[in-house]
């Protein structure tokens, strides 16, 4: 079997696919993106299928240790995403070719469903009490929820008390059997991540997302010894090496992007590293349909997996949604909070391609907002 084509499509509301074509008629999809930098990734994938175009799709390991190690200047979150999307889709073409499902070809499943949580509040967190009940009403078993909007370095103590008030809100919704994540999206300094941490304590959250931004990994040791929360980050990190640190601070959870780490290959290797510390997977995808797809296939072969975020209903979606583009919805859905494994072969997902190519046509040039103090000065999102 050879590489014949690879195409990809820019689909709204800022997602990228990828689709690899063969000469036995076995077509490959996968999501490579970065949120806001998607037309360099495209360019990325293009420079890439330069080598791929032509070779065998089964040799995906080969060809993971080219795309990634071939050139002289490696890593980074353009490269590494572009070598996620492709490597998604030739391992959806090795299992459609053998006619099972990719985690079948990890290793066989060691669960049959995967829990799954929805997001609640929007960038600037409110009402989370209705919107908490909401999800609770959808079936959902877990919620997420931005901390705060923008923060100051050092917050003042009405900053402070809102983030407590909100996860209090969350956990009196929940009551004690349910859990909710506490996302600090990178926006709580480490002086404020300090302060902020013994307080939420009382709301048990399941876990503290990005406590600091990846330049402050030094903090990290500090913070996990200030509080029982466990501390989960890893969505802004493009491959194993850069989970060591973390891993050895004490984090408890480990947040790979299947779409910006490397695709499938690295991410089962960012999994076991993390098993031997004793940390739990929590994939990253705020995504499309491939993406989360590949994440299940992971989700159903990992011992250490924890719980799947998925982006139906997430309030980055404008004008389109993630089951626009599939072509069989099922898969994806979810009863009782939780994702029931299919035997569909490759990545378990039908892509809409009329759909896709539609979309295309349209296009996006989506970008994340910019967000700036009273003063003036640059806020981080």
């Amino acid at each position: 079997m050879k590489i014949t084509r690879i195409e990809t499509f820019l689909a709204p509301p800022r997602w990228m696919f990828v689709r690899v074509a063969t000469d036995e008629g076995i077509t490959g999809w996968g999501e490579p993106v970065v949120e806001g930098r998607a037309e360099p990734v495209r360019a990325a994938v293009e420079v890439l299928a330069e080598y791929l175009t032509g070779r065998d799709p089964m040799r995906i390991e080969d060809h993971w240790q080219v795309m990634t190690k071939g050139g002289f200047y490696r890593g980074g979150p353009v490269l590494s995403s572009a070598v996620a999307g492709l490597d998604q889709a030739l391992w959806d073409i090795k299992g459609k070719h053998y006619g099972v499902p990719v985690y079948q070809l990890l290793g066989g499943p060691v669960r049959d469903r995967v829990r799954a949580y929805s997001w609640v509040g929007g960038d600037e967190p409110s009402e989370i009490r209705d919107a908490v009940a909401a999800q609770l009403e959808a079936g959902f078993t877990a919620v997420k929820m931005n901390a705060c909007g923008r923060m100051t370095p050092v917050a003042t103590r009405a900053e402070i008390h809102a983030v407590v008030r909100r996860a209090e809100t969350a956990r009196e919704v929940l009551g004690d059997d349910r859990d909710f994540g506490l996302d600090f999206h990178g926006r709580v300094s480490p002086a404020n991540a300090r302060r902020l941490l013994p307080p939420l304590a009382e709301s048990a959250p399941l876990f503290v997302e990005e406590p600091v931004l990846p330049e402050h990994m030094d903090a990290l040791p500090g913070l996990v010894n200030a509080s029982a929360i466990p501390l989960a980050l890893g969505e802004r990190l493009y491959g194993r090496g850069a989970f060591m640190a973390p891993l050895r601070a004490g984090v408890a959870v480990v947040q790979p992007d299947v779409s910006h780490a490397g695709g499938i290959s690295e991410l089962r290797r960012i999994a076991a590293l993390a098993e031997v510390y004793g940390a739990q997977l929590a994939p990253h995808c705020p995504l499309g349909p491939v993406a989360l797809a590949a994440c299940l296939q992971i989700a159903f072969t990992t011992p250490n997996f924890l719980i799947q975020e998925q982006s139906i209903g997430i309030h980055y979606h404008r004008g389109a949604e993630l089951l626009d583009y599939v072509a069989d919805p099922e898969p994806f859905r979810c009863t009782a909070g939780q994702l029931s494994r299919t035997t569909l072969p490759g990545l378990g997902v039908e892509v809409d391609e009329a759909a896709v190519r539609a979309a295309d046509r349209r296009g996006h040039a989506w970008r994340n907002p910019l967000w700036r103090h009273p003063d003036g000065a640059f806020a981080e999102w």
